[in-house]
């Protein structure tokens, strides 16, 4: 039980730990990308273009026959994660799934519901499921939430048992983990734009109460637990925040004030001569955000986040090329470091700067998570793994992480990473998430608050 508590501690709890021990290693990649000043950017001030070999990904590229197969083999692959690990009963999705040994969990994430919703989305889009089907599956989720699931204040606990819907781990009510959930509601009332759905989705969304959330200040807590009271950390500088305060700008019943948008810090980072907004973070703080908000040619008064992205990923794909130095196993078509299983337990590594300790592991989702951002050189990486490394494939796709260098292979796919690599392979392909989730006002209206403007 130990092990598997360890597994299910949220990115942010490992995180925060990691910083605290000072697991940042080597002192060289800290120097390699460390923030150009410690003020927040200035309006204009960070403009990131990737170089041309990064190619101009806000127009997605045309994909050859071979390449769109593979990406709908791999979105299959991991619907079938959604499907199966969801309980018919409640929707809720198991947090992982140990694929080699059939092991059964109950702990459901809350985080991973929402990546589920937005599979039942895709999947009836793609003919993987029946809309009835779907829609069964949506509605049982829709009621669970509204009706079963604890909540306070409409924001959901981490963990929850599949089921019964009680809460795991003494976890806390997470902002994060409600937000992704959110996105993924918001999504199924556009999609399948029926009365009922959209009735259930209203009803879940207004209960949230953003205000609440940030105990009289301008920033949002991390979370809050009935023993203790709001949590101490806050969602004070760049990382995947966006969607939370985005989400919360656009609600009609408790929404934040305009400043809470400018109340974070964005600092900006330089490597390689390529500077971008940042964080001492893994990658996927670059994705989550823009998996369901399209930031294409758009941007507020600091940048275009979604070039930022662009760039952070630029960086980290050069820094992988950079350690195959170290770690023979990392090269042009085989990189990508993030939060993510390891030998020896859950790990938030990545980089730039380096935070480890990096053994030579691969986390296929930290190039899938990048699809839409860097296609070539993504879609190159992915088409590697699945060539030369059969033993990192399962019947969901990809194990969660493997480390070629010492012949280990994760025995377990995890929810939030499949739901990433999915929803951002069907961007690549038909920008269909990006299209449907910012039909919903409350997205359109939260970015219309925090002044973003098309250019």
């Amino acid at each position: 039980m130990r092990k598997a508590r360890t597994n299910l501690l949220s990115r942010r709890q490992v995180f925060s730990q990691m910083l605290g021990a000072g697991l940042c290693l080597p002192l060289r990649g800290i120097l390699a990308a460390l923030p150009v000043n410690t003020q927040q950017v200035e309006s204009h001030q960070v403009d990131p273009h990737p170089d041309e070999k990064a190619g101009s990904p806000e127009t997605m590229p045309v994909l050859s026959a071979e390449d769109d197969h593979f990406l709908d083999e791999l979105e299959r692959s991991n619907f079938q994660f959604f499907w199966d690990q969801g309980s018919p009963n409640t929707g809720m999705v198991k947090d992982r799934c140990d694929v080699r040994t059939g092991r059964q969990a109950m702990a459901a994430s809350t985080a991973a519901t929402g990546f589920g919703l937005t599979a039942l989305c895709i999947g009836e889009r793609r003919g993987f499921v029946s809309r009835a089907d779907a829609l069964q599956r949506v509605f049982a989720t829709l009621r669970f939430l509204w009706k079963k699931l604890p909540n306070h204040r409409g924001f959901f606990y981490h963990f929850a048992n599949a089921e019964t819907g009680e809460r795991m781990f003494d976890s806390e009510v997470s902002s994060v983990d409600t937000a992704l959930l959110l996105c993924g509601v918001l999504i199924c009332r556009e999609h399948f734009k029926h009365p009922a759905v959209a009735q259930l989705v209203d009803l879940i969304f207004s209960r949230v109460d953003w205000s609440w959330l940030l105990e009289d200040t301008t920033l949002l807590t991390q979370g809050w637990t009935p023993e203790v009271g709001f949590l101490s950390s806050r969602w004070d500088d760049y990382s995947e925040l966006m969607m939370m305060y985005l989400l919360g700008l656009g609600s009609s019943t408790h929404p934040l004030r305009e400043e809470t948008w400018t109340a974070w810090k964005r600092i900006p980072f330089e490597y390689d001569g390529m500077r971008y907004i940042g964080s001492f973070a893994p990658l996927f703080v670059h994705q989550f955000s823009q998996a369901w908000f399209d930031f294409r040619h758009q941007r507020d008064k600091f940048a275009d986040y979604f070039l930022n992205s662009v760039t952070a990923t630029e960086v980290h794909r050069r820094w992988c090329i950079e350690l195959r130095r170290q770690f023979p196993d990392y090269g042009e078509d085989m990189w990508g470091i993030s939060a993510s299983d390891s030998q020896h337990g859950y790990v938030a590594w990545g980089g730039p700067p380096a935070m480890g300790p990096i053994d030579g592991s691969l986390v296929p989702s930290a190039a899938a998570g990048s699809l839409p951002l860097l296609p070539g050189p993504a879609l190159r990486v992915l088409k590697n793994m699945r060539s030369r490394f059969p033993a990192a494939w399962c019947k969901y796709g990809f194990v969660n992480a493997f480390n070629p260098l010492k012949n280990w292979y994760d025995t377990d796919v995890i929810g939030i990473d499949t739901g990433i690599t999915m929803v951002m392979a069907e961007n690549l392909r038909t920008g269909f998430v990006w299209d449907t989730f910012m039909k919903a006002p409350e997205p359109r209206r939260g970015m219309e608050r925090a002044g973003f403007h098309r250019y």
